[in-house]
């Protein structure tokens, strides 16, 4: 546990250091595009296909389709945030590998079908957790717990999975993630803990790389975290 909130507490430190702030920059405006992308779509979508005969019905439609992307965009922030950071994670885990651990060489940028499946049970879980949160939504205190244990356990597995694929094939990152199912379940609070915070939302996919590539390193190296 305390090896976690030491690694917790540089990651954090680390992702407002000079050469994180371009990546923030790059993901910040990536996240935006998406999911102006997606409520553009969802919106159109809504526009052409449900058309009302009445002209109070199509503006009381509106609203409510306006109110549902809303929350729609509110639970879509954590997936897109995360793929987001697949395409910054490399560059994110070369700055934190070199200041933490420099005798060590450098992981590989991991085969793109390796990235883009990592990706897929990422959104796969996802949308069923949303779902289920949704199925819950009357239920306050037990929708809340479980969205926010699901997105632990997600946040925590991709991010630690991106890390790891720098260095091992996906067979063994499998491994590794359920030997030490508890620690990256644990760090993955963490950033879920982030994640649930607005405007500070946007520096998980930082976070989240800085984070698990601290604990990746702590179990293959433990005196380099």
């Amino acid at each position: 546990m305390f090896m976690i909130i030491d690694a917790a507490v540089a990651a954090f430190s680390q992702i407002f250091t000079p050469p994180f702030r371009w990546v923030f920059i790059k993901t910040l405006a990536l996240t935006f595009l998406l999911l102006i992308g997606f409520f553009i779509g969802v919106e159109k979508l809504v526009v052409t296909f449900l058309v009302l005969p009445y002209a109070w019905a199509s503006t009381l439609l509106s609203l409510l389709a306006g109110l549902g992307l809303v929350i729609g965009l509110a639970f879509a922030i954590t997936p897109v945030a995360f793929i987001v950071a697949g395409f910054f994670f490399d560059e994110l885990a070369a700055i934190v590998e070199a200041e933490i651990d420099p005798q060590h060489a450098a992981g590989r940028k991991p085969p793109l079908g390796d990235m883009l499946l990592v990706v897929a049970k990422f959104v796969a879980v996802a949308v069923f957790v949303n779902l289920a949160a949704l199925v819950l939504l009357l239920v306050p205190i037990v929708n809340a717990v479980v969205f926010f244990a699901a997105n632990a356990y997600l946040l925590g597995r991709g991010y630690f999975e991106f890390a790891a694929l720098r260095y091992r094939a996906v067979e063994n990152v499998t491994a590794l993630r359920r030997a030490h199912g508890l620690e990256i379940f644990m760090a993955g609070l963490l950033i879920a803990a982030l994640a649930a915070v607005p405007i500070a939302n946007l520096l998980t996919p930082l976070f989240g790389a800085a984070l698990m590539v601290r604990i990746h390193k702590s179990f293959s190296h433990p005196a380099t975290y």
